[in-house]
């Protein structure tokens, strides 16, 4: 940012007794071109807090949370779907047998009156490793509203850890 103050136009005499085009004895023109910068931080430092609320309430990546499933359909460790999230799914994006190298896994979601259904998917095979969050394989539960309640279940045994990205 230039100002018109901060650059004298016309020649003065320096100590030497020449001209210099940009010599200003009384400092004038560097104090105005200090306070202008701070009026131009403080504006933007101004408009920065105006709109750091608005950006809080948007949608936040999805959230990745580790959990221990439940026997066959059973419920283990549960989690609640995230309301602010930008996934709409419930996604096994790791999953470890406790007792071999696979199992097959369901998302279970609990309605308003406490129960527990199994997801339309119903059981995924998954060898242990991580799986990728864009394979719709994986994705154990599809459209889950934010605030619901979900664990999931393993068809072989239980204890298994998993992750589910949502």
């Amino acid at each position: 940012m230039a100002t018109s103050a901060s650059v004298s136009s016309e020649a003065r005499p320096d100590e030497a007794g020449s001209t210099c085009p940009y010599y200003d004895p009384s400092g004038e023109a560097m104090k105005k071109t200090v306070v202008a910068g701070a009026v131009a931080l403080a504006s933007a430092a101004t408009c920065l807090v105006a709109f750091a609320p608005a950006a809080s309430a948007a949608p936040q990546a999805c959230v990745a949370q580790g959990l221990t499933t439940g026997t066959y359909e059973g419920v283990g460790t549960t989690r609640t779907k995230s309301s602010s999230s930008s996934c709409g799914d419930l996604n096994l994006t790791y999953s470890n047998d406790s007792t071999s190298t696979y199992d097959y896994y369901a998302g279970r979601l609990r309605r308003s009156n406490g129960t527990w259904f199994t997801c339309a998917k119903g059981y995924v095979y998954a060898a242990d490793g991580s799986h990728s969050i864009n394979d719709s394989k994986y994705w154990l539960c599809t459209d889950v509203d934010g605030g619901t309640p979900f664990t999931v279940a393993s068809f072989i045994d239980s204890g298994d850890s998993v992750t589910i990205t949502h």
